[in-house]
């Protein structure tokens, strides 16, 4: 027989703790002497002098109900890849790797980069049908070569 084998005779009995000086734990229980920890219960949100929830940066806006999370702003001219009369949507755009399904959660918004910079001489040259934002030049964009964007 070996000692892990051995029958257990005797259980010993749990601490309990603030029942006086014969209780297995002394006169203030474990708790140390004084203080806030030792007379009562603590939340677990307390972090000191202020709340954790009071530490925390404000957001902008009514009830700061919202996460700040912007949109990922894309570009028209990355749209002609696709073939024409296809339509557009957040399953394209990640079939094609164009961006990420992280990405898409934070929403995508399709903007007409290609008017403002002189150094891109790309654009869109694909008739489209487009079921996401869009910006109001990247709506004209679309409809000037014959597409149309179907987003409320």
């Amino acid at each position: 027989m070996k000692l892990h084998e051995l029958i257990k005779i005797a259980t010993r009995s749990k601490k309990r703790l603030g029942r006086g000086l014969g209780s297995g734990k002394g006169k203030t229980g474990g708790r140390g002497t004084k203080g806030q920890k030792a007379r009562g219960k603590m939340p677990l949100s307390f972090t000191g002098s202020l709340a954790l929830y009071k530490k925390l940066p404000l957001k902008k806006g009514k009830g700061n109900l919202k996460p700040a999370t912007k949109k990922i702003l894309l570009d028209i001219a990355k749209l002609d890849i696709f073939k024409d009369k296809t339509i557009v949507d957040l399953e394209k755009l990640i079939e094609m790797s164009i961006i990420s399904e992280k990405q898409a959660k934070r929403g995508v918004k399709i903007l007409n980069k290609t008017s403002l910079s002189l150094r891109d001489k790309s654009k869109l040259n694909r008739v489209l049908t487009v079921k996401l934002p869009v910006s109001a030049s990247a709506r004209k964009e679309i409809e000037k070569l014959g597409g149309k964007v179907e987003y409320d």
